[in-house]
């Protein structure tokens, strides 16, 4: 099949991918344009991203790379990038998440934000961000690190009588980090730290020390620079978030793990939303972070889970302010994905000649006519097929043919 009922050729859907093709698709510059993958640990992928993100740097003038990776961590790979601190092994072992600093795109990545703001104005520098939780698959980290930086940040510039506590009470309170990192907690909620009386106490003490953040806000940018304020803030959401989702890992009721993945983009959405008040972003993550439509998962026996996704909240937030470009792909034949069937989105769109390219959407839907294809079924877990139904909820689609192995 490689037209419609109406004779529309979908090769006429596709055109090359550079960074012109993509924001010709939108009405203006987005405030956020995310780059959404299928799936994680392909550096073809991220090549990919890696090129295109070159260009809307170099020649539409975005500011920030933001990535699916911790949001504390990448702290120093921004210190990095902007200033040169640390070397490049160090900033790739101890600034990514989810394996992501053995990327050697990731590194591509680092290294060449380093070259671009090497004898540039520091306003004019490029930025980089994680901004994802402190979250893994198998635990949450402690509130620790944020809030003792919170902490840190105000007791060395406001009152200590403003303050809701010392830093005593706080370490007193936190305990060993072992207590919050258990990771059987994520499958027994009885190993959860979450709702213990320490915990609950932080709670309020967290939400304290925000509100005395943001009251002190004349005072503290001054007094310090933006850079510093935004930096609290970035602790002082990642503390709150960090004991909400500890609290909800002690929860026996069946909504548990909705509530937990809610929290995580959430959070997730909170970051980028507070990246794009600093300028436009870039940010790349799975696919599934990214789209307006709610995001499913199956979990070990749970049903179907629902949620919003950081995609769908930003975007509700920013409205054409935020864009969405997905990526599909054929096949991943090292991990089992092979040729798609003819009759799904990437079955069609892998009959095109070209190894990879950009789909526009709406001319794809209305190419395809009254004869929707089927969703793919993935054989793999680790890899998410593109729904039909969100073709109209996306505003480009990168289609990439072939994952060749490393």
């Amino acid at each position: 099949m490689d037209t419609d009922t109406k004779g529309t050729p979908l090769k006429d859907t596709a055109r090359p991918l550079d960074a012109a093709a993509v924001l010709a698709l939108l009405p203006s510059r987005p405030r956020v344009l995310a780059l959404g993958e299928p799936t994680h640990g392909e550096d073809t992928l991220l090549e990919v991203r890696n090129a295109l993100f070159r260009q809307l740097v170099e020649r539409e003038g975005y500011r920030t790379i933001a990535i699916e990776s911790d949001c504390l961590l990448g702290l120093a790979v921004d210190d990095h990038v902007v200033s040169g601190t640390g070397t490049l092994d160090e900033v790739m072992e101890r600034g990514f998440s989810h394996g992501f600093g053995a990327s050697a795109a990731n590194r591509e990545l680092v290294r060449w934000m380093r070259d671009f703001n090497d004898g540039r104005p520091r306003s004019e520098r490029l930025r980089f961000a994680g901004f994802d939780g402190p979250l893994e698959i198998t635990n949450a980290e402690s509130p620790r690190r944020a809030l003792i930086a919170l902490y840190g940040y105000l007791a060395a510039h406001v009152d200590a009588d403003l303050l809701p506590c010392t830093a005593r009470t706080l370490d007193r309170l936190l305990g060993p980090d072992e207590r919050w990192t258990e990771p059987a907690a994520m499958t027994d909620p009885a190993r959860s730290a979450g709702r213990s009386a320490e915990a609950r106490e932080l709670r309020l003490l967290a939400d304290d020390l925000v509100a005395v953040l943001d009251q002190q806000t004349p005072h503290l940018i001054p007094a310090t620079s933006r850079d510093g304020w935004d930096r609290a803030r970035l602790y002082g959401r990642t503390a709150t978030g960090l004991l909400r989702y500890h609290y909800w890992m002690a929860d026996t009721s069946p909504d548990r793990m909705t509530r937990l993945l809610g929290i995580r983009d959430a959070m997730m959405a909170e970051n980028l939303l507070a990246l794009a008040e600093r300028g436009p972003v870039l940010a790349f993550a799975h696919n599934s972070h990214l789209q307006r439509p709610k995001s499913t998962m199956r979990m070990w026996d749970h049903p179907l889970l629902e949620w919003w996704s950081a995609g769908a909240l930003v975007n509700a937030r920013l409205g054409e302010d935020y864009a969405f470009v997905a990526t599909a792909l054929g096949t991943i034949r090292h991990r089992g994905v092979g040729t798609p069937p003819p009759d799904t989105v990437e079955g069609l769109l892998y009959a095109l000649p070209e190894d990879r390219y950009l789909v526009d959407p709406a001319r794809l839907a209305a190419a395809l006519g009254d004869t929707p294809p089927v969703s793919r079924e993935s054989p793999w877990f680790g890899y998410a097929s593109l729904s039909p139904a969100h073709l109209t909820d996306i505003d480009g689609l990168v289609f990439v043919k072939d994952v060749p192995e490393r």
